[in-house]
Order: C-alpha cells, then sequence, then structure tokens
C-alpha cells in the first residue's frame, strides 16, 4: 500500500496539513520577532534614562557627551551634503542622458512611424483596391456563367 499512488482527497489533505503547519511556523516567527523588538526598545529606552539622570548629576560629564554629539552631528551634516551633491550631479547626467541620446531615438522611431504610414497608403491605393475591384468584376463574371448556364438547361 506504500507504494500506490495517493487519491485525490488524500493529495488534498496533505496539502493542508503542509500548509496548516507553515502558517504555524511563521505565525510563531512573527511572534518571536515581535518580543525581540519590544525588548530591544525597553532596553534602548531603560539607557536612555539611565544617562540622562547619570548626565544630570554630572556637569563636566554632560558638556563633554554634549561636544562630541556636536561633532558627530557636523560629521553627519558633511555626509549629507556630500550625497546630495552627489545626487545633484546624477539628476543632471540623468537630464543630459534623455536629452541628447533618449531624443533622437524617439525622434527616428516617430519618423519610422510616418514612413509606414505613408507605406500603407500606398500599398493600399496601388495594390488593395485594384485587388478589391478585380475581384468584384471576377464575381460579377461568375454570377453570369451561373445565369448563363441555368438559361441553357
Amino acid at each position: 500500500m506504500e507504494n500506490e499512488p495517493a487519491t485525490p482527497e488524500q493529495s488534498e489533505t496533505e496539502d493542508t496539513t503542509t500548509n496548516r503547519g507553515t502558517g504555524k511556523n511563521n505565525d510563531n516567527k512573527n511572534i518571536i520577532t515581535l518580543i525581540i523588538v519590544a525588548v530591544v526598545i525597553v532596553l534602548l529606552l531603560a539607557g536612555l534614562v539611565t544617562a540622562i539622570v547619570a548626565l544630570s548629576q554630572n556637569a563636566d560629564a554632560a558638556a563633554k557627551w554634549r561636544d562630541i554629539l556636536i561633532i558627530v552631528m557636523a560629521l553627519e551634516s558633511l555626509f549629507i551634503g556630500a550625497a546630495l551633491i552627489i545626487l545633484i550631479i546624477q539628476i543632471a547626467s540623468l537630464t543630459n542622458l534623455l536629452k541628447n541620446e533618449v531624443r533622437p531615438i524617439l525622434d527616428a522611431a516617430s519618423e519610422t512611424v510616418n514612413t509606414l504610414r505613408g507605406t500603407t497608403e500606398f500599398l493600399g491605393e496601388n495594390v488593395v483596391e485594384p485587388v478589391i475591384k478585380l475581384n468584384g468584376y471576377l464575381a460579377g463574371l461568375q454570377r453570369v456563367i451561373e445565369l448563363i448556364k441555368i438559361k441553357r438547361i
């Protein structure tokens, strides 16, 4: 019985059981992640409160930390300014690319479409219309031949 293929009902049951198990695992992972994030937030808040209390009692240490944080903020401003300059240069480069390389491609595509439009008009006037007229004449001729055969009999 182990080598026999599973019936559709058994396959569906196995699939739903597998999916339920996976769902429980995902729920457990989400709960664990949420607990870890909550613990980290509580620890950060506890550290912040401890630092504030310690610095409020020692003015010299507070002044040193203030100076260090001012230097860190100045360096951060420097990095952000450099990133903005690089971003502006990249935007200028993109604008140049669009102006000088994409515009000619679009113009060439537009010209190609206009050429195709003219070609289809030419083919419609010089090939399709005469074929349609010829088919009309041939259909009329065929009808005349059919009428003549009826009158002969």
